[in-house]
């Protein structure tokens, strides 16, 4: 198994035949990949629940004590978000069927190759870092950081000097047009359009400037948002 930014990835396995379940636990653990188990439904969604962010697959059984691995597949896809390898001995076509469209990522009937399910395991794992190092990028995209000044539109939270600037929705929609066309002088039209939307032809003209004058007395960025005479206004 492979590590993901110097941080273990955890498997947690969901199988009520303790031997195979200690088997298993033995072939997946690694010096980079934590692995437990547990054998009934009941604990694992209490497991998974305190692990919650923490848990990136389960290997899961359709057959266990308290219930059925198909339920309990569709409550992990729902509220936990967490990618799972049905692992059972049903190999019924209607059952991978059933699986696979409630959200299972893979199937593996018993009995099965060790090896086959190595890699499956490695595979899975390895979709899962991809997916959150796609999403830590997209973070960093939605930061912008420019001299005394950081926006996080993800989260609305803006930043002069360090410190916190509270913004209206309309305040920050303008900003955010600004700041993604940032040299580019924009129309007064274009930024109708762009932040009242559909509205825009129902929206007194002067409302954009009480906005831009609101924003630039909020930012202290009077030199940063600059109106272009007979044009609009441009983010230095």
């Amino acid at each position: 198994m492979e590590e993901s930014n110097g941080v273990k990835q955890h498997i947690l396995i969901v199988e009520d035949d303790g031997p195979l379940a200690a088997g298993l636990c033995r072939a997946l653990q690694s010096g980079e990949t934590g692995v437990s188990s547990c054998g009934n439904l009941k604990e694992a969604d209490k497991r998974l629940k305190a692990q919650t962010g923490q848990c990136d697959l389960v290997l899961l059984d359709v057959n266990l004590p308290d219930g059925n691995g198909f339920d309990f597949l569709k409550k992990i896809k729902e509220e936990y978000g967490v990618s799972v390898i049905m692992l059972t001995a049903n190999d019924m076509e209607m059952d991978i069927v059933t699986g696979l469209e409630l959200g299972a990522d893979d199937y593996i009937t018993k009995p099965f190759s060790l090896a086959v399910l190595r890699a499956r395991v490695a595979t899975q794992l390895r979709r899962v870092r991809e997916q959150a190092e796609a999403a830590r990028q997209t973070r960093r995209e939605q930061i912008i950081v420019m001299d005394e000044y950081r926006f996080d539109f993800e989260r609305m939270e803006y930043y002069h000097k360090d410190e916190q600037v509270e913004l209206s929705r309309t305040e920050q929609k303008l900003l955010r047009v600004l700041v993604d066309n940032r040299g580019i002088s924009l129309t007064r039209e274009r930024l109708l359009e762009r932040i009242w939307s559909s509205e825009a032809e129902f929206v007194d003209e002067n409302a954009l400037s009480v906005t831009v004058k609101r924003l630039r007395d909020k930012l202290g960025a009077q030199d940063r948002i600059r109106t272009v005479y007979g044009v609009g206004y441009r983010f230095e």
